[in-house]
């Protein structure tokens, strides 16, 4: 693969994760952290947790299509791409159940972020005896498949061993930005028994992590229709750097195994997966507060202020349980085609293309 091949190939998969990403910038209606930081950040957990999950599962896939470790200096480039499904029974979530201060009036099933393009329940914001703002619940967008896409490098080391590296660097777009790095390592079983040379398949153990990391804007302004007596240091740009940080980790431990006969290799797996996500805000936010004179009455001042220190770092519940999977793969001179189904919480469905020298 010559060195401009090799770019456009990066360029390609820079863009088509960026563009995954990106998506979660759809949090264009974020009323919701207008309330105490407590509360908002609750809500955002919960509305979030679907697409969260689902990408965390797309990581997870696309590791191997086959069993067979490469021989001592073999390698791979491979490229996949990972749709993560999201279960019906994630597309929304009871306001009551989710811990909200008595502050934040709200009740009902409300959609999550995968959920139905429907506004939810009316949330209203009260202190001090004043309702400092009401909002409806955001919608959600109907996306349901997640696309996760996935490239990295597979390099045959001593003692049946294969080392898997992924890596795509910092890419700024926007107020934002996005990494990813993994590392797998494929130990072959095989290799132990007498005679395996001579068998037509092979067994190995997989172990992979995945770990991404994200920026992504989020743009919370004053409410135009209430006061707003802003001073130094704070003023109408103060609000314009705001960002969730995103941090998606994900392991995959499986057993693999896969039958070779000329061109087709069927190959599976079956383990447990599991997936962390933690979020936390940058930025500015103007929240409404509760003034006394000359009347009660909600107002946008310095006081109301809140940076990211102020809100509680989000853990997003754990995606964890067993996966297995099954696929096929044609490798046609050193061209390689796959395609697999993987059956979890979170279902995924992945496709890939690669050059491998065994």
């Amino acid at each position: 693969m010559n060195k401009l091949t090799t770019k456009r190939f990066g360029t390609l998969m820079s863009a088509i994760l960026l563009f995954s990403t990106v998506s979660f910038s759809q949090l264009s209606n974020v009323d919701f952290l207008k309330s105490a930081p407590s509360d908002g950040a609750k809500f955002l957990q919960a509305y979030m947790a679907p697409w969260i999950n689902a990408f965390g599962a797309g990581l997870n896939g696309g590791w191997y299509n086959t069993a067979k470790p490469h021989k001592l200096l073999g390698f791979d480039l491979t490229t996949s791409f990972n749709i993560a499904s999201i279960p019906s029974s994630a597309d929304k979530f009871d306001l009551s159940k989710i811990g909200l201060s008595s502050s934040l009036t709200a009740s009902g099933q409300t959609s999550s972020i995968s959920g139905p393009n429907t506004s939810g329940p009316l949330m209203s914001y009260n202190a001090g005896g004043v309702t400092l703002a009401s909002f409806t619940a955001p919608p959600g967008t109907g996306w349901k498949l997640i696309p996760v896409p996935t490239a990295q490098i597979g390099i045959g080391l001593p003692l049946g061993t294969e080392l898997k590296v992924r890596y795509i660097p910092k890419i700024g777009f926007k107020n934002g930005d996005i990494s990813l790095w993994g590392v797998g390592l494929v130990h072959s079983l095989l290799q132990y028994l007498p005679g395996n040379k001579l068998l037509p398949f092979d067994v190995s153990l997989f172990g992979g992590y995945t770990k991404l990391t994200g920026n992504v804007p989020l743009g919370l302004k004053p409410d135009l229709t209430v006061t707003q007596n802003y001073t130094s240091p704070y003023s109408s740009t103060s609000f314009n750097k705001q960002n969730l940080n995103i941090n998606v980790s994900a392991l995959n431990v499986s057993a693999i195994a896969s039958l070779n006969i000329p061109v087709l290799t069927v190959y599976g797996g079956l383990g447990y997966c599991k997936s962390k996500t933690t979020m936390a805000f940058s930025g500015n936010f103007p929240t409404p507060v509760a003034v006394a004179t000359p009347v009660p009455h909600a107002e946008y001042n310095n006081t109301g202020v809140k940076t990211g220190a102020d809100f509680p770092k989000m853990n997003i519940e754990n995606f964890s349980g067993l996966r297995a999977n099954i696929g096929i793969r044609i490798k046609l001179a050193v061209i390689t085609i796959h395609a697999d189904y993987t059956k979890a919480q979170y279902n995924v469905y992945s496709t890939g293309l690669g050059i491998s020298f065994r």
